[in-house]
């Protein structure tokens, strides 16, 4: 028998939700064949067999988050059969490896008995996204029935929960009229929106704005039009720049990985901000600061062709060592963005706009010009270094032809 688990696809998946099952219980599977898809924190991606076999004894559902490394269905070949405790359906107890059983801290409760507490040992069986979400609502956990495999506790039961009185009394509240909607967030906002408050929560961020005089980078792309030798966004420069000002100063490509070390970054990743219709994904170019120009402008183009098309592998999605967000093209004169943990940077790229400048002769001159603002993580980055490293990406965008190379 082969047991199909819930893969860990990138270094911060906790758990997985499946979100469809492509094959039925009994059908004939090939290894390497995809039997479902699965949403992680990034991405849509497909669940390939991990042998050949009759798909069976499948524990759960479509809709259901389990942790990695827990077993979710088994392959049979011919004359084998599932030992006598695996117990196909969604509202049955799967086995569950050691290790994951560990972190969860969880007793066995069946489905529909009593809430998920267990009386006798004082413990809750929980998924760690539901524990999460329970903590920020300010929902106790012992109060909850699960309806997940085993009665475990999933994310869909603490979002039904009524948040405690106590928690409740805490935070304004929002007096519901007959005009109002309540929309549920997809899986991706979600996550974007726990993430985005966590980096705020967690990390000391500084931020440091400067205005960029990018009338040579305006030049050069008129010229590459013109000569018909292909488009260059103003974001493929700063991403170009970005990297080479990475590579120059290497205490900014960095994470803090606990509360005495600091680890510097041995390869120069640098993740895209994508607008898709779900929400917000990160893209990575991996090595940016071994391509050229036009190199990073083709890989930019494709990325962001495959997150709108939410086809980014796990290797595109994760390991960015520094981030960028741009909304130039959305009419923006100035903005900060929230950092992309473990990054310890990202840059903000505002709208260029033609401004009426002083030139260093003192003469009047038109020119275009934007702001690009960097979110520091200050336990990393001194404000010292994060204004270097800002005016070194500066320098570099100001000297496109430097970029071109």
């Amino acid at each position: 028998m082969t047991e199909v688990i819930m893969p860990k696809m990138g270094d911060g998946m906790e758990e997985g939700t499946l979100l469809e099952w492509l094959k039925n219980e009994g059908d004939s599977v090939k290894a390497g064949e995809v039997i479902g898809t699965i949403q992680t924190d990034k991405a849509t991606l497909e669940l390939e067999a991990p042998g050949a076999g009759k798909l069976s004894g499948i524990l759960i559902q479509n809709g259901e988050t389990v942790p990695v490394g827990r077993p979710i269905a088994a392959l049979l070949k011919e004359g084998e059969s599932l030992p006598a405790n695996w117990t196909s359906g969604p509202s049955k107890p799967a086995k569950e490896p050691v290790a994951v059983a560990a972190v969860t801290n969880a007793a066995t409760v069946e489905q529909g008995t009593a809430p998920a507490a267990n009386l006798a040992e004082g413990r809750i069986k929980a998924s760690p996204l539901a524990r999460r979400v329970a903590s920020e609502k300010g929902i106790e956990l012992a109060s909850l029935t699960g309806t997940g495999p085993g009665g475990r506790i999933v994310e869909k039961d603490v979002l039904a929960a009524r948040p405690t009185i106590a928690a409740a009394s805490s935070a304004p509240s929002v007096v519901a009229s007959a005009s109002d909607e309540v929309v549920q967030l997809n899986r991706l906002r979600q996550l974007t929106a726990q993430r985005t408050a966590q980096s705020k929560q967690q990390v000391p961020h500084f931020y440091v704005t400067v205005e960029v005089d990018v009338e040579r980078i305006t030049q050069l792309r008129a010229m590459f039009e013109q000569e018909e030798s292909g488009k260059v966004s103003i974001n493929d420069f700063v991403v170009r720049a970005c990297a080479l000002a990475l590579r120059d100063m290497p205490e900014v490509n960095a994470a803090f990985t606990s509360a005495t070390t600091v680890t510097k970054l041995g390869s120069v990743h640098v993740g895209i901000a994508v607008a898709i219709d779900e929400g917000l994904t990160v893209a990575v170019i991996r090595d940016a600061d071994r391509l050229g120009l036009r190199q990073i402008a083709a890989k930019s183009k494709e990325l962001v062709k495959k997150a709108k098309e939410n086809k980014l592998s796990m290797d595109e999605l994760t390991g960015s060592t520094f981030s960028i967000s741009n909304m130039g093209m959305l009419d923006v004169d100035n903005f900060i963005a929230i950092i992309n943990q473990p990054n310890s940077a990202i840059l903000a790229i505002s709208t260029a706009r033609k401004k009426v400048v002083v030139g260093d002769d003192d003469e009047i001159e038109i020119r275009s010009r934007m702001n690009i603002s960097a979110s520091f993580d200050h336990r990393v980055v001194d404000g010292a270094v994060g204004a270097r490293f800002v005016n070194v990406v500066k320098t570099y965008l100001e000297n496109p032809t430097r970029l071109i190379g």
